[in-house]
């Protein structure tokens, strides 16, 4: 079981938007190298933090599971998506996207600045890939910020 870091902007989907779906497919995404992640290294029961970016309370804000491995993004085929790719065929899909299921909610929401002072996470991928929104969290971080988030 590997675990993620997946990166959303709160006004357009946050942790309390997937609380109420319990389920969503992680869509959107147009970095190959993000894309490559979902598509072949991700599985169910992958295990993954939701990190709220570009917004006034950057940080984590809660962890979510993979619920169903990757599959062809259905917005790359649709003309009225944002996410439309007309390269992109059926045949051929561009695009993939995972679905995450709620875990819950960070207990204490985790801020980047707390992230960056500690020297546990001084190697975490997203401070050397910072602007991918998929990013792979060995498991010592991962252990580090569930306790942070989710203190016994």
């Amino acid at each position: 079981m590997a675990n993620w870091l997946l990166k959303s902007e709160p006004d357009d989907y946050s942790i309390d938007d997937l609380a109420t779906d319990t389920t969503t497919p992680w869509n959107g995404i147009r970095n190959f190298q993000a894309r490559n992640f979902m598509r072949d290294q991700m599985q169910v029961g992958d295990q993954v933090f939701i990190y709220h970016s570009s917004c006034k309370r950057v940080g984590i804000a809660g962890v979510a599971k993979v619920s169903r491995a990757a599959y062809p993004d259905p917005d790359q085929f649709e003309p009225t998506s944002p996410y439309f790719d007309a390269k992109a065929s059926v045949d051929e899909p561009k695009w993939f996207v995972v679905d995450v299921s709620f875990v819950c909610k960070a207990v204490i929401f985790l801020p980047l600045k707390a992230m960056k002072a500690a020297p546990q996470l001084q190697d975490l991928a997203m401070f050397k890939q910072s602007r991918l929104s998929v990013l792979p969290v060995t498991s010592a971080q991962w252990d580090y910020i569930y306790r942070q988030i989710l203190p016994s």
